[in-house]
């Protein structure tokens, strides 16, 4: 299978839900104002520790997106998904970012960890 390569990130982080792997800085949060499938979002400039999976069209509000689903190095889970492209002008702003399902990340405040801060409010399936 090979070594596991695994980006080490310091301060206050958002990490795996399962596997606890940091996933993104506190800094690199767009917006929380995001909707998916099972409940709120986060939308995100950067994130680390993520594979890429199968490129996906998806009807998104009203409009059809082209994403890949990130799946966590650690534990392999499913985690959010990258904007590929869009069809509308207006949300040309989302290529290259990511969205993190909020119900499969923690936060942690430097060396406290706050695993069950952010609880899914619907059933993730995992």
């Amino acid at each position: 299978m090979g070594r596991l390569f695994v980006i080490t990130l310091e301060e206050s982080i958002y990490g795996c839900k399962h596997c606890h792997i940091h996933r993104a800085l506190l800094d690199d949060i767009i917006s929380k104002f995001f909707h998916c499938k099972h409940g709120k979002a986060y939308f995100f400039d950067k994130v680390v520790n993520i594979t890429a999976g199968e490129e996906a069209y998806r009807m998104m509000m009203i409009k059809m997106h082209i994403v890949f689903d990130k799946i966590c190095v650690g534990c392999g889970s499913i985690v959010g998904w990258k904007y590929e492209s869009t069809h509308e002008k207006t949300k040309k702003y989302k290529k290259g970012k990511f969205i993190l399902e909020r119900c499969h990340i923690t936060v942690s405040f430097g060396c406290m960890q706050y695993f069950n801060v952010l609880k899914c409010q619907f059933n993730c399936g995992t």
